[in-house]
């Protein structure tokens, strides 16, 4: 359990403090994107809309729904701009952040170091995550070492396979996290892997999961931050401090509350006494 105890110890502000770093080490340019928001009065954001409390489908109204589109939306009138939301796949997300089909990715996409270096971030976290496993209850897997030589089942682009790789996992990809789930209860893998946020829920509340249970702790916890292109400076700039303001405030963590998100995420607490201390 070496492994996953190394990265649940990690501290929110050493890992900020490293996120503000990194954001400010890019070199200074104007970047394009700000204007183009605020010359059309449109702010397209990239989601992901496969299920849980960050992004979906409202069954009733057939529109989206989550922590994301909410976040999103709030970006969009702080900056005086329509939302535009595009539904994104872990596999095609940052091509569609890259090819400018989107202006932002906020997509269930978390920090880490490989992703910082192709793509450019808000510094201020809005969240942090951690993977959980979804196995059946009378699995033999009960530790994350377990999954050595076993296949799992996770999302394409997830940052959890290099984790899974490094534990000797046989890692099954699927563009959607929904695909994966699938896979697990047609005994294609012995566990699917992803953000504890969607697999926590689904096993404490759905009876379709009944008989199913998930391993913590939580795999590679890391701060989920609003990406865009590399060198977007005036933008990232200019959402940081509302990024900020929305710790401050508790807007984050109504929003948290809102959407039903379980269990509650201590780094929100963190970080607005943080931002109230500030």
């Amino acid at each position: 359990m070496g492994f996953v105890r190394a990265a649940v110890k990690r501290r929110l502000p050493v890992v900020l403090g490293a996120l503000i770093a990194l954001g400010g080490s890019a070199v200074v340019q104007a970047d394009a994107t700000l204007d183009k928001i605020q010359q059309r009065h449109v702010l397209v954001v990239g989601v992901l809309l496969s299920g849980g409390p960050f992004g979906g489908i409202d069954p009733t109204t057939q529109k989206p729904k989550g922590l994301n589109v909410d976040l999103a939306n709030e970006l969009g009138r702080q900056l005086g701009a329509e939302v535009q939301l595009v539904p994104v796949l872990p596999a095609n997300r940052v091509q569609f952040l890259q090819q400018g089909k989107v202006d932002l990715l906020i997509a269930n996409m978390e920090w880490t170091a490989e992703r910082g270096e192709i793509l450019g971030f808000v510094p201020t976290p809005f969240y942090r995550i951690g993977g959980t496993a979804a196995v059946l209850k009378d699995s033999k897997i009960t530790h994350w070492e377990d999954l050595k030589g076993q296949p799992v089942c996770t999302s394409q682009g997830s940052s959890y396979v290099k984790p899974l790789t490094e534990l000797g996992a046989q890692i099954k990809g699927f563009k959607s996290s929904s695909e994966s789930l699938l896979a697990l209860r047609g005994n294609n893998c012995v566990a699917a892997v992803h953000d504890s946020t969607l697999i926590n829920p689904l096993i404490n509340d759905s009876a379709e999961w009944k008989d199913y249970r998930a391993i913590s702790p939580e795999l590679n916890p890391a701060p989920s931050v609003i990406w865009t292109r590399r060198g977007e400076n005036d933008t990232q700039a200019k959402l940081d401090p509302i990024i900020k303001e929305l710790h401050r405030s508790g807007w984050l963590i109504d929003a948290q509350t809102r959407n039903h998100i379980t269990p509650a995420s201590p780094a929100l607490v963190e970080l607005q006494k943080q931002f109230k201390g500030a």
